[in-house]
């Protein structure tokens, strides 16, 4: 099988693939997590937006899915993300009503999904008090108390790729990135190395299409609306103390918030617009100046401090791959996904939503080994856990770094003994932070070279962490990338 798309899904059909016994190369024009599934809000979303808006059983799909990751896939790379809807002045008592019965139709989810509520606690309502204790930026002003939830969080969205894909690798799928499809048939694929320039062609009794908003470059008979979600990247100290995600009412709107998420590296991220997108489709999506004034102008409405332009140090924008389904807004589209096989056989797998990637793999997998007729065993990523996952509590215990840890689990000992061995440097210098405000470790950035696929800087700061959200932040990353490459080139 070959598997084309290095995104989330492409990882999860080529791990469901190889796991099933199949021979599989999987391949990307560019490289791992290089399109969507580097973009978003790095939730584990539990389906109670779904289910707002009807669709239940993408709702129901979701919490399945959000609970296998969370309990089973990746413990460590996953956690439990306190969520906080303030009830301001601009929530009236008939919409905290209307939201607080959301939240309890979310754990009824939860528990549809048998996630232990050590994993995911009950929601309940906070005091002012408590509210002003989890959020201290809040504008206390018309504060009549908070309504508290929880969802999933992931430590980074393309470190969870880039674990897939590693996984995939151990049990012998081929994985190469830089390498363009410039043709695609059920049982062949031309390929162009993009580093070199060389041209082969792949022969294979399936192929699968995981190129979410690109798909239909590669088939003409998909159709998408793609629609653009841009979040904003603040500093921790813009809004200082802040321990919970706050889902900050958009003034006049019934059911609709703008997410402000801390993030471990002390960061904020703030999002997310929904925007129909026309004509080609670019490599990089780039926010608009309307959308970033839309969510600094939500966020400063929530909060005492009144953020300016200037507070925005990154700002990132994703492009969902939505199925067209006629005149309906991107907003109102379903997040189903779909696999469709086109008149030349190739499997397509477009739609759905990073959380629900392992179940679209599964089926995108099914559907391929079904049209040729393939030998294959069955399904086994529900029960198997990606490299370096373990319980949270032996994930506790592991006398390892911190940071090593929560981005590698218990591979944190390899990707420590693997730099030393490459470098020959003390530990103090590979866990030393690369520079101010920038937490990655050269440590990090040697494993991205030697066991993740790195080929140059752009791989590291770019995907295999995410230093490049904050263009100052990279800008002084890159001698520390340089060297990371420099002392691989010199070990090998």
């Amino acid at each position: 099988m070959v598997v084309i798309g290095l995104g989330i899904t492409g990882v999860g059909v080529a791990l469901d693939a190889v796991t099933r016994g199949l021979s599989v190369l999987a391949v990307d024009a560019h490289d791992l997590a290089f399109g969507t599934s580097r973009w978003s809000s790095k939730m584990v979303h539990g389906g109670l937006r779904y289910l707002v808006n009807g669709q239940v059983g993408v709702a129901h799909e979701s919490a399945d899915e959000r609970g296998i990751l969370m309990e089973v896939t990746a413990p460590h790379l996953s956690h439990a993300m306190p969520m906080l809807v303030p009830l301001n002045s601009s929530v009236t008592r008939l919409q905290a009503a209307v939201t607080r019965t959301g939240l309890l139709a979310g754990d009824l989810l939860r528990r549809g999904a048998h996630t232990d509520a050590e994993t995911l606690p009950k929601p309940r309502r906070l005091s002012a008090t408590e509210t002003l204790r989890l959020a201290p930026a809040l504008r206390p002003a018309g504060l009549r108390g908070g309504l508290l939830s929880w969802d999933g969080q992931l430590e980074d969205d393309a470190r969870l790729v880039t674990t897939i894909a590693r996984t995939a690798a151990s049990y012998g799928a081929h994985v190469r990135t830089h390498a363009r499809v410039l043709a695609a048939t059920g049982t062949s694929v031309d390929l162009r190395d993009e580093l070199t320039g060389a041209t082969t062609t792949v022969t294979a009794k399936a192929v699968v299409s995981a190129t979410g908003v690109w798909a239909g470059q590669l088939v003409d008979e998909v159709t998408l609306r793609p629609s653009r979600g841009t979040h904003l990247v603040l500093r921790a100290e813009t809004l200082p103390g802040l321990q919970v995600c706050v889902f900050a009412p958009v003034p006049g709107e019934t059911n609709r918030f703008v997410l402000v998420l801390p993030q471990p590296d002390g960061t904020i991220y703030v999002g997310l617009t929904d925007e129909p997108v026309g004509g080609d489709i670019p490599d990089v999506p780039a926010p608009s100046e309307p959308e970033i004034g839309f969510l600094l102008d939500v966020v400063s409405a929530a909060f005492s401090r009144q953020l300016r332009r200037d507070d925005v140090v990154g700002a990132f924008a994703g492009l969902r791959p939505l199925i067209d389904a006629g005149d309906a807004s991107t907003a109102d589209l379903s997040r189903r996904h779909a696999v469709l096989t086109s008149r030349s056989g190739v499997v397509t797998i477009v739609g759905g939503k990073l959380t629900t990637y392992r179940q679209m793999a599964e089926d995108a997998v099914d559907a391929a080994v079904a049209h040729a007729r393939l030998p294959a065993g069955p399904c086994r990523t529900r029960a198997l856990p990606i490299a370096g996952a373990a319980p949270r509590a032996e994930l506790a215990e592991l006398e390892q770094p911190a940071r090593l840890v929560r981005r590698f689990g218990t591979d944190a000992g390899l990707v420590l003994d693997n730099a030393r061995t490459v470098s020959g440097l003390t530990d103090d210098e590979l866990l030393r932070p690369v520079a101010e405000h920038v937490p990655v470790t050269l440590a990090e950035l040697i494993f991205g070279v030697t066991h993740e696929g790195a080929a140059d800087v752009d791989d590291l700061l770019d995907r295999r962490t995410r230093v490049g959200l904050v263009p100052a932040d990279r800008a002084l990353a890159v001698p520390a990338a340089e060297r990371a490459l420099e002392l691989v080139s010199a070990h090998r």
